[in-house]
């Protein structure tokens, strides 16, 4: 009989990065676009939420459902669709919070641009990194993958002179994939992070992986590493908040201080402040993929159940079919070239 695929560590993992991600968004609502020290003096330590998270859950979303259509191999033609299939849900009630670059490209694709040409003149965001995880899902184990597919979905939303936001979906997509693997510890997650970005194209990016890692290395204390991080804004924040090569770096050293602990990585990342709910829903997502639902606190699940717009567990349990059916599609390539052989 064949296993149920809610027995599996499959799942547990998928519906953990799942459950991280929303969390984090929802957690750093409140505090985003502040600076840690007003969160301190208005809020106190931020431990808890509300509601069902921003445009990060929503765009998760959205690729979630290119994914399931095309059985895990979106690009951005798919994703681009699924944009225009779903036009309530980017200028719905959270249109304000999307960042612009999102709706220009929504627009651009609506009236005259194809997907590979509605990246062209937009700003740097966050705005693929931040809601990748699903390609790490059905990715599961193979970061390589995981990053290419990323490399290009990103291209839907930044390009040319901006191409280093398709770098740091690529790096949160290998993480992620590279957390399913058994055994995996926090250091080849990080290792992953940075193994499969553009090394000549992608060096400003890694660059800044590396400082702040090596900061957090350095510190070894949350509080200390978010008072430096603070004091040295002209090497880790960029003039856009949300920009990828801010929200990147500081997501992985977060997730290093944490390590790789739930409840550490989606409260460090909201009390963080600047683009918080972003920070703390991609570390939330590593983490949540890395522990399991095991790491996620049980009142934080039940929330999530009461707030959320889709079900987790039933979202959940179709990527691991995604994952399942692109996992055979690639052994039947395999059997080829073995076959060839």
């Amino acid at each position: 009989m064949p296993q149920a695929i809610e027995s599996t560590a499959l799942y547990d993992k998928t519906l953990g990065c799942l459950l991280g991600g929303l969390i984090g968004d929802a957690m750093g609502t409140p505090t985003e676009g502040k600076d840690y020290r007003f969160i301190q003096e208005t809020f106190g330590w931020v431990d808890d939420f509300s509601c069902d998270g921003t445009d990060d859950t929503v765009m998760k979303n959205l690729l979630c459902e290119a994914l399931t259509r095309t059985g895990g191999y979106a690009t951005l033609d798919d994703w681009g669709a699924v944009w225009l299939d779903h036009w309530g849900e980017i200028f719905g009630s959270k249109m304000a919070k999307f960042f612009m670059s999102v709706l220009h490209t929504a627009h651009k694709m609506k009236r005259y641009a194809s997907p590979r040409m509605a990246a062209l003149g937009n700003m740097p965001s966050s705005s693929s990194a931040m809601c990748i995880s699903p390609v790490g899902i059905v990715n599961a184990g193979n970061p390589r993958q995981a990053a290419l597919q990323a490399y290009n979905l990103a291209s839907l939303i930044h390009v040319q002179d901006v191409g280093f936001c398709q770098d740091g979906a690529a790096s949160m997509a290998a993480a992620l994939a590279a957390a399913f693997v058994p055994g995996a510890t926090v250091e080849s997650v990080l290792s992953a992070a940075t193994a499969y970005i553009l090394p000549l194209s992608g060096a400003e990016m890694l660059g800044r992986i590396d400082a702040a890692l090596s900061l957090a290395r350095e510190a070894r204390d949350y509080v200390a590493f978010r008072e430096e991080v603070y004091d040295r804004a002209d090497r880790f924040f960029c003039a856009i908040t949300c920009d990828s090569r801010e929200t990147v770096p500081l997501t992985l050293a977060l997730f290093l201080l944490a390590e790789g602990d739930v409840t550490k990585a989606v409260t460090y990342g909201a009390n963080l402040g600047r683009d918080a709910d972003t920070i703390a829903s991609m570390c939330g997502a590593i983490a949540g993929a890395f522990q399991g639902v095991a790491g996620v606190q049980p009142a934080w699940i039940a929330r999530v159940n009461e707030v959320s717009s889709l079900n987790q567990e039933d979202l959940a349990r179709r990527l691991c079919e995604v994952a399942l059916a692109k996992a055979k599609c690639e052994r039947q390539a395999l059997d080829v070239l073995t076959a060839l052989l």
